[in-house]
């Protein structure tokens, strides 16, 4: 049985049901194109980045920053998504860097010395791209007064609106779909700045993926996002379009984290 599990974007709950949606529209695709052992529904069960190195890896959803530091040359690029959200700007996205609703920190200067939440530090939009915003601020290679790591956007923004942070940077996508469906856990938090851009979390495939079965996936994702019966799920996705990347599209991630990488010590 082939595997596949598309997980950075499944809550709140209606974006596990378009998710579904599309999955189902897929997996018709390529049964028709003649794959066999295509499984009924995403797995849920293996830790999503558990997923992106499976051997039986058909299609999967990895972060941007992770791919260009560790997994190119071991996974096969298929597609970029092309959101509709706000930060976006075809395939690259931003993150939003939020605060408290009541606090004073107003600027980028205003958060030195403070502490930061993160998802994880291999994270592009909850960690890289915020080192990148800080870095031009600076002193000797420090910035922010302590760093906690939280697991989760949803985790970072819990920490900023307890006080346990005092800031955060949240993939644009994902306070898209929060504003949208859960908009009482962002009541806290207002945006204080957008990060740099950068190429947003690509679809991926096995490494000894065949250049037909590239094409096919490919093929297969540019048929969901115009298919109109799927109309409803890309409106609760966002989803607008797809984009074929490059490795070296992804390759600048690499020198944001770089020239950044001391500015989230303490």
């Amino acid at each position: 049985m082939q595997f596949a599990r598309i997980a950075m974007y499944l809550t709140p709950q209606p974006l596990a049901g378009a998710t579904a949606e599309l999955w189902s529209f897929l997996r018709h695709y390529l049964s028709q194109a003649g794959l066999t052992d295509l499984p009924e529904t995403l797995d849920r069960t293996v830790a999503y980045d558990d997923a992106w190195l499976r051997p039986d890896l058909l299609l999967s959803q990895t972060c941007g920053y992770p791919f260009a530091s560790r997994l190119r040359g071991k996974v096969r690029l298929v597609a970029t998504p092309v959101y509709d959200h706000p930060g976006c700007d075809g395939p690259l996205m931003c993150s939003f860097i939020i605060v408290r609703t009541g606090s004073s920190l107003r600027t980028l200067e205003d958060l030195r010395g403070t502490t930061a939440a993160i998802n994880s530090p291999d994270s592009n939009s909850g960690s890289n791209l915020f080192r990148a915003a800080v870095a031009p601020l600076a002193r000797e290679g420090r910035f922010f007064g302590r760093i906690i790591e939280t697991g989760s956007h949803g985790g970072s923004i819990a920490a900023v609106v307890e006080g346990r942070a005092d800031s955060a940077a949240i993939d644009c996508i994902t306070y898209a779909n929060i504003r949208r469906f859960d908009p009482g856990r962002i009541e806290g938090v207002r945006i204080i700045a957008e990060t740099p851009k950068g190429p947003g979390l690509p679809f991926i495939t096995s490494g000894d993926a065949s250049d037909d079965r590239v094409l096919l996936l490919r093929n297969a994702l540019y048929a969901a996002v115009n298919d109109q019966s799927l109309a409803a799920a890309h409106a609760t996705l966002g989803l607008a379009d797809f984009a074929v990347l490059s490795e070296a599209d992804y390759e600048p991630l690499l020198s944001l984290a770089g020239d950044a990488l001391p500015q989230l010590r303490t």
